[in-house]
């Protein structure tokens, strides 16, 4: 987090002390220069009639059993099928259970990829990581989240950042792995601005997009001139790589807290209240409408985190027995929050002609066991889960690949989770085999020799 406060001091990570700055939070980097954007482009990272493409993220974090969502097995043992019933749906290929009827009735408009799999462990870091990197945490090497490569590959279109996680990185889900929501290698400089707060709460305000009350338009300009604030004193800091990075950020900052147009994205008061409502007056809904809103205003990548621990609340985390969720529970309290909000998403990018433009990823870092577990519930399972794609250039109403009968592990066309993020890749036109500059300066590629995109879906 960097801290550019008024009066309080702000030591820096080299233990050096600098006043009277604003407090920000932690913004993205200013983009791309014309010499970085025209390498880019040179190497085929970018395609020029892909830059108009977005991405909204949304992860299921704690993890849908898939038997009793994505991927029903009516023809399965009671305890594998689970007690939902099929309901047919507006693709002739897809079927769900009876929990989603709103996904139903929109299914031409998504396609689903039932064969996903990881082989690393059944924890939920784990699957963080792998799904919105396409790697696992290994060796120290931290792989950036897909936005955060989006970032640095275009930079911004507005004086919004580029990636945007709502309504707050993932929190605590049992392990102290990195959980692949920062930029990793790439440095801090292209970490996402998270939001860090709930939208749904009716004062609902962006932690930091506004100044402190103390500090007014005036003094605001004044600490612009960040270098002559600390001219003299701080002549070595000034030329170390740290200052050079809360410069660049400073500079992100300020663009942002005096852009109407950035504020204006963030408000949901503009939006009607009938539209609100549609989504749900909850966190999740109402993060999902402000998703559809930062997109429209030049956002390249959101992602929402459906819930932030698996702890204490009810996720899709089925265990069934506390602190974790029961099946009941899943039916009555997630899945018609989730089912709501994901429809609204849908039909307004659609009524707004945004949908073609704009890759609807919905991702989880594993699935459920085959088998409904003694407390009533089901444990953690990577060998197979389901993931889903809309818009983007996507083709709705598809299925790629097949779970086996009991829906335990891919029987056709597995995927693991580098072909996930591939997918994300080439809707935003990336050429898979840009590299980045990775550990120690040396190149590494957007994902790992031999990964592919799910062609299928396109």
């Amino acid at each position: 987090m960097l801290q550019l406060t008024s009066r309080a001091k702000t030591v820096t990570c080299d233990g050096m002390v600098r006043r009277d700055f604003l407090q920000v939070g932690a913004l993205g980097a200013l983009g791309l220069s014309l010499p970085q954007l025209l390498a880019a482009k040179a190497q085929g990272a970018v395609a020029d009639d892909h830059d108009r493409r977005n991405v909204i993220m949304i992860f299921n974090l704690g993890a849908p059993s898939q038997m009793d969502t994505f991927d029903p097995k009516p023809d399965a043992p009671v305890e594998v099928r689970g007690p939902f019933k099929p309901i047919s749906t507006k693709s002739p290929d897809i079927q769900l259970t009876e929990i989603l009827p709103k996904h139903a009735e929109l299914a031409d408009r998504f396609s689903l990829v039932r064969s996903c799999y990881h082989t690393g462990a059944a924890v939920h870091d784990t699957g963080h990581q792998m799904l919105q990197t396409g790697r696992l945490f290994t060796g120290g090497v931290n792989t950036p989240h897909a936005g955060c490569v989006l970032e640095y590959l275009r930079g911004r279109k507005t004086d919004l950042p580029a990636h945007v996680i709502l309504p707050e990185p993932m929190g605590n889900t049992g392990g102290n792995l990195p959980h692949g929501q920062d930029a990793g290698f790439l440095g801090k400089a292209y970490d996402p601005f998270a939001l860090m707060a709930d939208p749904s709460k009716p004062n609902f305000q962006v932690p930091d997009l506004l100044p402190p009350k103390e500090i007014g338009q005036a003094r605001l300009e004044r600490r612009r001139r960040l270098r002559q604030i600390v001219e003299g004193t701080m002549r070595d800091f000034e030329a170390s790589e740290s200052a050079k990075l809360m410069d660049a950020n400073f500079e992100s900052a300020y663009r942002m807290i005096t852009s109407p147009a950035a504020r204006d994205a963030f408000d949901l008061t503009k939006e009607p209240p009938a539209l609100r409502e549609k989504y749900g007056m909850n966190r999740f809904g109402q993060s999902c409408l402000l998703a559809r809103r930062l997109i429209e205003a030049g956002v390249r990548f959101v992602t929402v985190n459906t819930f932030l621990t698996v702890f204490d609340e009810i996720t899709w985390d089925i265990h069934g027995s506390k602190p974790f969720t029961s099946i009941e529970g899943m039916k009555e309290i997630v899945a018609p929050m989730y089912d709501q909000a994901y429809s609204a998403l849908i039909h307004d990018l659609v009524d707004r002609g945004l949908l073609e433009d704009t890759l609807v990823c919905n991702l989880a870092e594993f699935g459920r066991t085959p088998r409904v577990n003694p407390a009533g519930g089901r444990d953690h399972w990577p060998q197979c889960f389901t993931v889903y794609f809309a818009g983007g250039g996507v083709q709705g109403g598809r299925v790629v690949g097949r779970s086996d009968p009991n829906g335990a592990y891919p029987a056709e066309r597995p995927t693991p989770p580098a072909e996930v993020v591939a997918t994300i890749y080439r809707s935003l036109g990336l050429d898979l085999e840009t590299t980045l500059p990775g550990p120690a300066g040396r190149p590494f590629p957007l994902v790992d020799f031999g990964a592919h995109a799910i062609n299928e879906l396109f």
